[in-house]
């Protein structure tokens, strides 16, 4: 039975979720304490952001925070430093398209694997992090590419519209169209139906899950698998065991996640509204929602404001029966995913997503 998600603004899931309790911690059990350091290869990247001299996210505009350098440029920094090439991991190709969205068309990069084996590609819908206000595809390149040749797949790569111009929900509603679109399209696109996966980082880790909490909604077709890199799960509770040790950490902080949904969420809802709207908080989607979820993969970082809600998220669909791998990398920091020109657990992480990602698409015959 179709289950409709507010057309118009941010409404409810609510008529279809019962919403659970607000504060996070109460959800399910938190992540052990962790106090590690950043390992000296993260502390290598670390570095050099601060050479870079970025200015606090938290006391800037979108417009301003759009253009400060960030990770991506202290890894190409880093490997200028080392004396080794900046240029992308090779794939099999990259290109530019766009796909009916609900409010025209939605930009999208499409990558092909390198040495690609004939016939349908498996796929990958993903969708990249930056607070729904910062960042976008480019800034995420070197995620997807590493990705898209370590698990064989054809990634598609969201260009979804971003706030404050448009505030939530307008980038879930681009996302899960395009989503939707591949899932019915993806013959026609060289990839296989029956094989489609959906990835995100961060901001783009909410909007993974989200998509599929909205199939399942709405009667839409619900991707095979879906892997979460340290996602945004809900919003309200900024005191978690992570968000307290985590309040100054860099790249990512408490006061930058504030400054985040203060550009983000929708304007004509209360904060008792966004902190229990399950698009807007997964984390608080009812059980009989959750529970159908497809198999999940959840990877986090150490030294991350948000690795409780991940853990939390993990925890909870685990104990509904979804089957769930949570994998926590110490001494790393948020954005390290992308990061395996210069950090071996990032290597790592893409290891174990494209690992998961494949045996999924192994059993989808």
């Amino acid at each position: 039975m179709q289950m409709p998600i507010r057309a118009n603004g941010l409404m409810a899931l609510t008529a279809c979720y019962a919403t659970v309790a607000v504060a996070g911690v109460a959800l399910a059990q938190p992540a052990p304490k962790m106090t590690g350091k950043p390992d000296p290869q993260m502390q290598s990247v670390l570095t050099s952001l601060a050479e870079l001299k970025p200015k606090p996210i938290a006391k800037l505009t979108p417009a301003q925070a759009r253009v400060q350098p960030g990770p991506p440029d202290a890894v190409k920094r880093l490997l200028v430093k080392q004396g080794r090439s900046t240029a992308p991991e090779p794939v099999g190709s990259v290109m530019d398209t766009k796909i009916p969205g609900p409010n025209g068309p939605v930009p999208v990069r499409v990558y092909k694997p390198k040495n690609a084996p004939s016939g349908p590609l498996p796929v990958i819908v993903y969708f990249h992090g930056g607070g729904f206000v910062i960042a976008s595809v480019t800034a995420y390149d070197s995620s997807i590419r590493a990705l898209s040749n370590a698990a064989g797949a054809m990634v598609v790569a969201v260009g979804y519209r971003m706030a404050p111009e448009y505030r939530l929900p307008t980038a879930h509603e681009d996302s899960y169209a395009v989503t939707q679109y591949v899932m019915n399209n993806a013959a026609r696109m060289g990839g296989d139906p029956k094989k489609v996966a959906v990835v995100g980082e961060s901001a783009g880790g909410h909007l993974a899950v989200n998509m599929s909490q909205m199939a399942v909604a709405r009667g839409g077709m619900i991707p095979i698998r879906q892997v979460l890199v340290y996602p945004m799960a809900q919003y309200g509770n900024f005191n978690t065991p992570s968000y307290i040790e985590q309040r100054n950490a860099k790249p990512l902080n408490r006061p930058m996640m504030k400054w985040f949904f203060k550009y983000a969420l929708p304007t004509d809802m209360t904060m008792k509204q966004n902190m229990n709207d399950p698009l807007i908080s997964p984390l608080r989607a009812s059980s009989s929602i959750l529970r159908q979820m497809p198999p999940t993969t959840i990877i986090l970082a150490e030294i991350d404001p948000l690795r409780s809600d991940g853990m939390m998220l993990g925890d909870r669909l685990k104990a509904l029966g979804v089957p769930t791998h949570i994998k926590v990398y110490p001494g790393v920091t948020h954005e390290f995913f992308g990061m395996g020109a210069v950090v071996d657990k990032a290597k790592d992480a893409v290891n174990v997503a494209a690992s998961d990602l494949k045996a999924s698409f192994a059993r989808a015959k």
